[in-house]
């Protein structure tokens, strides 16, 4: 692979993390899901517990859908990037920075988050998609119930 196609896969899967975390916190819900392949494999046992699972893409952007409900604001910040290409399989690793406000009429409660992404990725005829997301959070600030606050 020559280094200028390696530099186009590097910004491809560059922006491809961008629009995620920008269309999450535009709660541009089919936007997101189309950054996805079909089945992706997710980590966020650092902030909840559990287990990783897969999971398909339309039950990953359901869960950011109801936890990021219309009256809970979100601001994803993420940079650093590392990214690691081998053939049409990639890797992102990024640091990120996350908060979470609810509206006033919920209390105006705020919670931050600052950990690393790591992001696998794969090339897809439509291009680089997402195959899934890990998340090891680092530090934590605020009222946590606002991070796991849905509207009923």
């Amino acid at each position: 692979m020559s280094e200028q196609s390696t530099l186009v896969d590097r910004t491809a899967i560059i922006e491809v993390v961008d629009a995620i975390f920008d269309t999450v916190d535009a709660k541009e819900w089919d936007a997101v899901e189309r950054l996805f392949q079909a089945k992706v494999q997710v980590d966020f046992t650092s902030l909840a517990g559990g287990e990783p699972a897969q999971v398909t893409r339309a039950q990953l952007v359901d869960g950011w859908r109801n936890g990021l409900h219309p009256q809970k604001q979100s601001f994803h910040l993420v940079g650093h990037y590392r990214v690691e290409i081998s053939g049409d399989i990639a890797t992102a690793h990024v640091k990120g920075y996350a908060y979470n406000l609810l509206a006033p009429e919920l209390g105006g409660a705020m919670w931050e988050v600052w950990g690393n992404y790591v992001i696998p990725f794969e090339r897809t005829a439509e291009g680089w998609k997402a195959g899934g997301m890990t998340f090891n959070a680092l530090h934590t600030r605020g009222d946590g119930s606002v991070r796991t606050h849905v509207l009923s």
